[in-house]
């Protein structure tokens, strides 16, 4: 049986304070060249993405050198961001508005709801709702964000295809913290005590079975 976690995952997101490096890394280790994504107008970065089944991707991003620089900092800790790492991932959801109020309840914030888009390389503009990702950052990048991508083609259908998401898991210092938080927002992943906030995805390609960090 499907562990729930990978039912829930909707994108893993890999930072690369240089996209091709960061395409090329993940290529050498899974064997799968990643196919353009696009802009992310106004916030100064650009991705690329393999699907890892009919409703996940491996999502690859980095600052797009054709854009000026924000005036906000680039998502996921890219402006400081030295060596390409898994940073966090992303849950599916649908009623995102409902999700982020009764997480607060239970005392995880998420903030404000907001919209994205890009556009894809076909021309086709993909639209989105999703909480804000530093806003889980008490969790150390372990903790989700959410996404919905309303009636817009799921990414993984226009991705790189050859990978497979086989497990999910994660580390961290306090994993009890972590786990409580998690489940306050429904979320199920195997947390273990590890030296460092360590988010750790099996994926399966033609190189093998390879886990990503």
């Amino acid at each position: 049986m499907t562990p729930a976690v990978l039912r829930q995952v909707d994108h893993l997101v890999f930072a690369a304070p240089d996209l091709d490096a960061g395409v090329a890394r993940i290529e050498a280790l899974v064997g799968v060249r990643a196919s353009a994504g696009g802009q992310h107008p106004g916030r100064g970065t650009r991705n690329a993405l393999i699907a890892l089944g009919p409703s996940s991707y491996l999502e690859i991003i980095g600052p797009d050198p054709d854009q000026p620089k924000p005036a906000d900092p680039r998502p996921f800790g890219l402006d400081d961001l030295k060596t390409p790492r898994l940073v966090t991932w992303a849950a599916k959801g649908t009623n995102l508005d409902q999700i982020v109020a009764d997480a607060r309840t239970k005392g995880v914030t998420y903030g404000v709801v907001t919209p994205g888009s890009r556009r894809r390389p076909d021309g086709v503009l993909l639209t989105w709702r999703t909480t804000n990702p530093a806003d889980a950052s008490a969790g150390d990048g372990l903790m989700p964000f959410f996404i919905d991508w309303g009636a817009s083609s799921h990414p993984s259908g226009s991705a790189a295809a050859g990978a497979t998401l086989v497990g999910l898991r994660a580390e961290h210092p306090e994993p009890d913290r972590v786990l409580t938080m998690l489940h306050a927002v429904g979320v199920e992943l195997a947390v273990t005590r590890g030296a460092a906030a360590t988010l750790i995805a099996t994926i399966a390609g033609p190189k093998g079975q390879i886990e990503l960090r």
